[in-house]
Formats: C-alpha cells, sequence, structure tokens
C-alpha cells in the first residue's frame, strides 16, 4: 500500500511539474511574440520621426516585465537600426525588380528584423525567426505579405548556409536534411 501511495504522489508532481514546464514554455513564446510586435511597432515609429530611438524604445517596452524580453527587443531594434544598410543590401538582392520604397513599410520592417535574426541571433532557429514574422504579418500587413516575406527570407536564408555566414549553435539550430534514398 505505501508503494502505490508514493507512486500516486510522485505521479500527481510530475503531472504538476509538466503543467509548470508547458506554461513556462507557452509565455516565453507568446512573450517573444509580444516582443517582436512591439519592435515592429517601435521601428515603425522610429521610421516615421527618424529620431528619438532610444525614447521610443523606453516607451513602448516600458510594460515589457522580464528583463530578458525587453534586452531581447532592445537588442532586435538595435541590430535592425545598426545594421540597416547590410540588411536593406540582402533585400534589394532578391527584389531586383522592385524598389525599396515600392515595399509596403510593414513588409520591409518585418524584413529586416527577420534577416537581423538570422544574421545576429545565434540562439534563435531560423525557422523560428521566419515564421514569426511571417505571422506577425499576417497580423499587421497585407493578405500577401506573408508569402512576400517567406519567399525573400527563405532565399536569404539558403544564400547564407550556402556561403557558411549562418553561425546558429545548439542542437536544432540549424535543420540539415538528410539525402533522400535511392528512389
Amino acid at each position: 500500500m505505501h508503494l502505490w501511495y508514493s507512486f500516486h504522489i510522485f505521479k500527481k508532481r510530475f503531472k504538476k511539474f509538466i503543467l509548470i514546464l508547458r506554461n513556462n514554455m507557452t509565455d516565453k513564446k507568446y512573450n517573444r511574440r509580444e516582443v517582436r510586435e512591439k519592435c515592429l511597432q517601435i521601428l515603425y515609429a522610429f521610421e516615421m520621426n527618424g529620431e528619438g530611438l532610444t525614447s521610443i524604445t523606453d516607451g513602448i517596452l516600458s510594460d515589457v516585465s522580464k528583463k530578458i524580453d525587453k534586452e531581447f527587443g532592445e537588442t532586435l531594434v538595435n541590430k535592425v537600426v545598426g545594421n540597416q544598410k547590410e540588411i536593406d543590401d540582402k533585400i534589394k538582392e532578391r527584389v531586383n525588380n522592385w524598389e525599396m520604397d515600392r515595399i509596403a513599410l510593414i513588409d520591409k520592417l518585418l524584413l529586416r528584423m527577420g534577416i537581423a535574426e538570422l544574421l545576429y541571433f545565434n540562439d534563435i532557429p531560423p525557422k523560428v525567426s521566419i515564421n514569426e514574422v511571417i505571422e506577425i504579418a499576417k497580423s499587421y500587413s497585407t493578405s500577401n505579405s506573408g508569402k512576400f516575406i517567406n519567399g525573400i527570407l527563405d532565399a536569404i536564408l539558403n544564400e547564407l548556409k550556402k556561403n557558411g555566414l549562418i553561425s546558429k549553435t545548439g542542437r536544432g539550430l540549424i535543420d540539415e536534411t538528410l539525402p533522400k534514398k535511392n528512389e
């Protein structure tokens, strides 16, 4: 009887642990998405004003409670703004029939964010960066923006992999597909 009781207590605690773990994982994903959306707002406001990046960032990120999420947002904004020319050059290489001014501002900002994550955030899997930007585009941009952004980011990711310019570390951060068996 004592063994059964011990197992029952263990099982109950394990279920509680799993629920807490799931909630923490969900919160982190939700918080990162929310922070990315706030970064889009910051970049949009900065694009419109052209000045006051620090005050815009401080104001929009003021309600982000977790320090790690706030730091992520600040770093993402700073990487996008600080490397804008390099990032825009990568976009221009992929949209050779378009001028940068013809790309919707929200799409351009989301592309910059996605490219910055691919280049400068070694701990975020590329597919996560791309999917997050696409999901945000579905909420804030046109119905075709997701496909447009996906096509450009996927091409840039393939180029970075091909040229060995992507440095993701850790398990699952670069997904290499296995060669297909002879059919």
